[in-house]
């Protein structure tokens, strides 16, 4: 089912949209039981930091039965309803918050930031921007203290102003102050659920401090003109979002 016009409003307004149960049991059984089977038998407690800046279990993030959670599920065309139009999407980031206990020693938390932008393991000069983060949910995430992301709601606009008053390339930091202290609000939910978010919604994630892992699979997703327009997108949040064009003037006329 194509976004209503009310989930575009609820987009442009706070910077995503959450669809409940989205993603077929089938295809959530495949991938789960894949990052699973990893995280039982492959998973080096040492290499937490690492999987923890980059993606959990390397080795499937082009496996079909991950891919398939975007290109199958019907998320693509969620995804092209605020695009109009997508690049391929050929990679798969598994995040997973590992319970506190599980470790031998804290696994990182994430600060306030919006991805591919003064990344610490990046040269601040370094944009690797896209336009929307689609994410799935791989396993029940009912607790806040569960490791849950956190995101600002309606960040996306506060996010460009900063980017076109006072943010410049190079800029170590990732978020205004202002925004570098806010707590944010937990996505929750469970197994299908799935996440479009705008590129400019600032998030954060924390430690999971219950008994279970918190699993989510994310894809980066580009308006085929975004790497030609990195600057100006981090500027203008509704560049990569033709068919918003609409519900985005409307908005600015009833403000």
């Amino acid at each position: 089912m194509p976004l209503t016009h009310e989930e575009k409003v609820g987009f442009v307004q706070d910077g995503l949209v959450i669809r409940r149960g989205f993603v077929p049991a089938d295809l959530i059984a495949r991938a789960s039981s894949r990052v699973g089977r990893w995280f039982r038998e492959d998973m080096a407690p040492s290499q937490i930091a690492a999987y923890t800046q980059r993606t959990f279990a390397p080795e499937l993030s082009e496996h079909p039965d991950l891919l398939g959670l975007f290109s199958d599920s019907g998320a693509r065309q969620l995804a092209a309803d605020l695009l109009g139009d997508v690049q391929p999407v050929t990679t798969t980031q598994i995040q997973i918050r590992v319970p506190e206990d599980a470790l031998p020693t804290a696994q990182p938390e994430k600060a306030m930031h919006v991805d591919g932008v003064a990344c610490p393991h990046l040269d601040p000069d370094e944009l690797r921007t896209f336009s929307l983060l689609v994410g799935v949910v791989l396993s029940d995430v009912s607790d806040p203290d569960g490791g849950a992301l956190r995101y600002l709601p309606g960040g996306h606009l506060a996010m460009a102003e900063w980017f076109g008053s006072e943010w410049s390339l190079g800029i170590t930091a990732q978020v205004p102050p202002r925004i570098a202290t806010e707590r944010g609000t937990p996505f929750l939910g469970a197994p299908g659920d799935v996440l479009l978010m705008h590129h400019l919604v600032p998030h954060s994630v924390r430690r999971n401090y219950t008994s279970t892992p918190r699993v989510m699979a994310y894809f980066r997703v580009s308006h085929p003109g975004h790497a030609h327009r990195r600057l100006e997108a981090l500027r203008d949040p509704w560049l990569d979002y033709p068919p918003l064009a609409a519900v985005t003037a409307t908005a600015t006329t009833t403000r």
